[in-house]
């Protein structure tokens, strides 16, 4: 008889998808992320009650010192604007879409980028930006969006934080400055984050190798590799997150590699992973997720 799955899964809710209450009695589903970029009808604290009826934790994903665009601009014509005040040292490089273009930074004032070289296109809001160098200092931990969340949270009496970018003990004191009593899970998405988790361990808070953003910082691709080791290695119960089977958002089968990938996580000894928004969007395809998620597990985890 086989024993009980020890892999669990964090689903990505979209607030209004109508099958989270089917996705909620999957086996394999431990809790729901609310990711904060998210367009809302309702204020905050009504989609809060809302998605925590379902019946599973939810993690709400404060988007902490990560880089976004605030509004739209088609470089290099106009100023990019930004989440956060900055000082780089320029000119410096910058990367957009999961690290697949990039443009060069010639000049920073505040939060006003001036880019030299860079997308010709549309840049939307919300995109993210990485700017991968050792003198970029980011001013302040969480934005509005994130204080206004958390006085959500303490309203609706939640509790549970996912943290972006988290690279020292003063950004979970931050969150607890505005709910004392967070339960914070550590987003490790930058080569600094990977050095404080080795130090810090899990003592502020469980990790979380956010892969997407953590592949993009890493000085060379295969860095990503040392870097999941060193997670796991630090908090052994540790969290795997982004570019989990994304093969299945533009295909019904996925692909080898894909596959292989989890296998790699599960041999690694991550045993929760969080799917991302892509996979999330639409029924059939986490549906399809989770049970290959079951079924990869089955062959290496029991």
């Amino acid at each position: 008889m086989k024993g009980r799955n020890p892999v669990a899964v964090i689903v990505t809710a979209p607030p209004y998808a109508g099958y989270l209450s089917e996705v909620a009695s999957h086996p394999l589903v431990c809790g729901f992320r609310l990711n904060t970029v998210m367009p809302l009808r309702e204020t905050p604290q009504e989609v809060l009650r809302r998605l925590s009826e379902l019946g599973k934790p939810l993690w709400v994903d404060l988007k902490g010192r990560q880089l976004r665009v605030v509004g739209a601009a088609i470089p290099p014509y106009t100023e990019v604007r930004i989440s956060h005040k900055i000082k780089v040292t320029t000119p410096v490089n910058a990367f957009f879409s999961d690290g697949t273009e990039h443009a060069r930074i010639v000049a920073v004032d505040g939060d006003r980028l001036i880019l030299d070289k860079g997308p010709r296109r549309l840049i939307g809001p919300g995109e993210s930006i990485n700017i991968v160098d050792p003198s970029l200092q980011i001013e302040d931990t969480l934005t509005e969006t994130d204080v206004n969340y958390l006085a959500a949270m303490k309203s609706t009496g939640l509790n549970k934080v996912l943290l972006s970018y988290v690279e020292m003990p003063e950004d979970v004191a931050e969150v607890k400055s505005h709910l004392p009593e967070a339960e914070v899970m550590l987003k490790i998405e930058t080569q600094k984050g990977v050095e404080f988790a080795g130090k810090n361990g899990n003592r502020s808070g469980r990790l979380v190798a956010a892969r997407g953003d953590l592949f993009v910082e890493m000085n060379r691709p295969h860095q990503i590799i040392g870097a999941l080791q060193n997670i796991i290695r630090a908090d052994p119960t540790a969290v795997a997150a982004s570019r989990i089977l994304n093969s299945l958002a533009t295909h019904p089968v996925p692909g080898s590699a894909d596959i292989s990938d989890v296998a790699y996580l599960f041999s690694l000894g991550y045993r929760t992973l969080m799917l991302g928004d892509s996979i999330c969007f639409d029924r059939n395809t986490l549906i399809e997720a989770l049970n290959l998620l079951d079924a990869i597990s089955q062959q290496i985890c029991l």
